[in-house]
């Protein structure tokens, strides 16, 4: 029976009401489906999964409902770790990898069944079908996935009564991950190594990553072209208008779009959105449009609101563009991780101190980190599923790792001053520039993905006098 809600207007429901809503409703069951394109390779990252923990069982759920407000919930997003692995988004789900006797591993997805007809919860519950929409049934979702599939619902009474070597992804299914009597240490390894895994992405990723990208850039276009609107409202209107984009094209955008005009510029994370948009200062533009398949596209530009730059931030914004030069132009096969981070940091730190802003000589500047003051974070990250892609990869792996075809990064250097800095003259506070683009490493090199927006000054200028509205 399902829960009764508090304040609700209805008592109860009658006997006669239960028996109406169980009856009359057509056989929907779909036959026709075929397995999900990435059904293959997800299959193939099992297999590379289930080959680093031989003789022990797996669990990786995908999550459940949060609550935003009451009975409200926020949109749902699965774990990224078994969207890699399964190609599913499926709430409540998890997958399990069985030991064999004989060596690897048996793939099973627990899912959470449609709600039959025969009780009430199909129409009354908080959940139900009936409110929130059709599920797939256990046979649809093995068509698609290419998995057998079993009622969650049994989940963690099967799982906890077995006695296997077990490892779960933690912090995503309170519920399966308190049925279960596992390691902490272990578990975290687990997550490393999923993490690990999506480092090098396959080729229908990247397929995902250019849909993205493509998107976001579309999206740009469109902000720009309502840029005067934004400036009879706020940076609202810029957030509002590249994310009809991604809702159109994609699933979402990848993450809270930054639209910081003028001194918001200075602040990295600038989600709240509601400051004015005024000709004379610089819009920080920080989005990414996330693909139905949940892949991000990661991008910023950062555009003077009149059209052209002013010369100081134009001195600014030059010295970024070559700073991202200089980056991109360590990115390819073979190349420390580093190599791009520490490429584009040294050139802002070669700038500062020829600005008298931090004191020299560069080398020992950039040594002690002083640059830090103004470029704040460091010059890029991993990008797929998650904006910020593998985090809990091991550091061998990644940021102390090495380039390899098939990673997809972003190389994104920064100057931030802010507005209340008294080291530097009062014309250059308030000046935020951050130029951000994705790459893709090559077996020769690397490929912008995002290129088709414009990067140097003057590009960005005549793009603006092109589109913007």
């Amino acid at each position: 029976m399902a829960k009764a809600r508090k304040n609700g207007l209805y008592a109860g429901i009658s006997e006669e009401l239960s028996a109406l809503m169980r009856t009359g409703w057509a056989d929907t069951e779909r036959h026709d489906l075929t397995p999900d394109e990435q059904a293959p390779y997800a299959a193939r990252r099992r297999a590379a999964l289930s080959a680093r923990f031989p003789g022990e069982r797996l669990v990786i759920p995908s999550g459940n409902l949060k609550a935003r407000s009451n009975d409200d919930t926020y949109p749902f997003r699965p774990y990224s770790g078994y969207v890699h692995m399964t190609g599913d988004q499926a709430r409540d789900g998890a997958l399990v990898l069985e030991p064999r006797a004989d060596g690897g591993h048996d793939a099973y997805c627990y899912q959470l069944p449609r709600d039959g007809r025969d009780t009430d919860e199909f129409w009354s519950g908080y959940h139900a079908e009936l409110w929130m929409g059709r599920r797939r049934s256990l046979a649809e979702s093995e068509r698609v996935l290419g998995l057998p599939c079993r009622d969650v619902r049994t989940a963690a009474q099967d799982l906890a009564a077995s006695t296997v070597p077990t490892r779960v992804v933690r912090g995503v299914d309170p519920v399966l991950e308190a049925a279960l009597s596992t390691d902490e240490e272990r578990d975290d390894e687990l997550e490393e190594v999923l993490s690990g895994l999506r480092l090098v992405k396959d080729a229908w990723e990247i397929g995902e990553m250019r849909k993205a990208v493509d998107s976001t850039v579309r999206g740009f276009t469109d902000a720009i072209a309502e840029l005067s609107r934004a400036v009879a409202t706020s940076e609202r209107w810029i957030e509002g208008t590249f994310f009809r984009r991604a809702r159109l094209e994609g699933n979402s955008v990848g993450y809270g779009s930054i639209c910081a005009a003028g001194e918001h510029a200075t602040i990295m994370h600038w989600t709240t959105n509601d400051g004015p948009v005024r000709p004379g200062e610089l819009l920080l533009f920080d989005a990414g449009v996330e693909t139905n398949s949940l892949y991000t596209a990661d991008v910023t530009r950062t555009l003077p609101i009149s059209g052209t730059f002013t010369p100081v931030q134009r001195r600014v914004y030059d010295a970024v563009y070559e700073a991202q030069e200089a980056g991109m132009a360590a990115v390819k096969p073979g190349a420390a991780y580093r190599d791009f981070h520490e490429a584009a940091q040294r050139h802002l730190a070669a700038r500062l101190v020829e600005w008298g802003f931090i004191e020299g000589p560069a080398e020992r500047a950039y040594e002690l980190g002083l640059q830090r003051r103004f470029t704040m974070a460091g010059t890029g990250h991993m990008l797929g599923l998650d904006v910020h892609d593998c985090a809990h990869a091991r550091n061998e792996e990644y940021v102390d790792g090495v380039l390899e075809p098939g990673m997809v990064l972003t190389v994104e250097p920064g100057l931030y001053f802010q507005p209340d800095d008294l080291t530097v003259p009062e014309e250059w506070r308030g000046i935020g520039v951050r130029i951000e683009d994705d790459l893709l490493v090559t077996e020769d090199g690397h490929e912008n993905l995002s290129a088709g927006l414009p990067r140097s000054a003057d590009e960005v200028e005549a793009w603006m006098a092109r589109h913007a509205g």
